[in-house]
């Protein structure tokens, strides 16, 4: 393990080199990555302390489809908070570029994401080993006929002077391809992700509480198989005690770790 970052305090050094020698013997690693990867990107969590729904509670109406779809004066205000998303010109950073390397080393069984901000492709992520599990802010989808495509064009139409673009084929109400409350995971997603977990020399889980469910349930199906877990994240989680937990900042130590 390279030794040219950042100074560790004991514990957290000590949990580092364990979490790299646990890393290094595996033959297969399946990943699993939350908001907490993105923050050094300038992307702020949903429920930190500076998180977006913490600063604006009626943020989070803009992701349920109840509201959402209810609400024309509320779609206006979302498509608006859309624009000003900092995954438009938010870049990966070395946390992203370092499940790059474990990609390139052969060992990455599957790459399942809770974040829609799309920067591990980005970051040269192979797409077909990426699975973004609450969809991606980049695509745009009509709630009534299905239509799916980029969201540059729709964005567009916004900037232009259209506060709520509807859908071009149908006139049905367009939305992010982001998984919003009251709306069902992809199945073939969580089947893919429950699938490498469950198989996998080591369970990989970088900037997520492991609270959410049901992808949180990789974790407990990782460990039954018999996988090793290691957890890089900033906030103790419900499953440090299950394995090898190293809280400290994830684009400075998950380059080490992965080295």
């Amino acid at each position: 393990m390279h030794d040219d970052g950042p100074t560790l305090d004991a514990p957290t050094r000590a949990a580092l080199e364990l979490a790299h020698g646990v890393l290094s013997a595996a033959r297969r690693v399946t990943v699993l990555t939350g908001a907490g990867i993105s923050t050094d990107s300038g992307i702020p969590d949903f429920r930190g302390p500076n998180g977006v729904w913490t600063r604006d509670p009626d943020a989070e109406k803009y992701s349920s489809i109840d509201h959402y779809l209810a609400d024309p004066e509320l779609r206006v205000r979302a498509w608006r908070f859309r624009m000003e998303n900092p995954a438009w010109t938010a870049v990966p950073n070395d946390g992203h570029h370092a499940l790059v390397e474990l990609e390139r080393s052969g060992r990455l069984q599957l790459l399942a994401t809770q974040n829609i901000d799309g920067l591990h492709v980005a970051a040269g992520s192979d797409p077909e080993l990426v699975v973004e599990v609450h969809g991606t802010i980049r695509g745009a989808k009509c709630t009534s006929c299905g239509w799916r495509g980029e969201m540059g064009p729709v964005m567009d139409r916004v900037r232009a002077g259209d506060p709520d673009p509807p859908c071009l084929v149908c006139g049905g109400v367009l939305k992010s391809a982001t998984v919003f409350f009251g709306e069902h995971l992809d199945p073939i997603d969580v089947e893919r992700a429950f699938d490498a977990a469950s198989d996998t020399d080591v369970m990989l889980c970088i900037g997520t509480s492991l609270a959410v469910y049901p992808i949180a349930q990789m974790v407990p199906l990782a460990l039954r198989g018999g996988a090793r877990l290691v957890i890089v994240n900033a906030e103790p989680t419900p499953y440090d005690e299950a394995g090898v937990a190293v809280h400290a900042p994830i684009s400075e130590v998950l380059p080490r770790l992965v080295s």
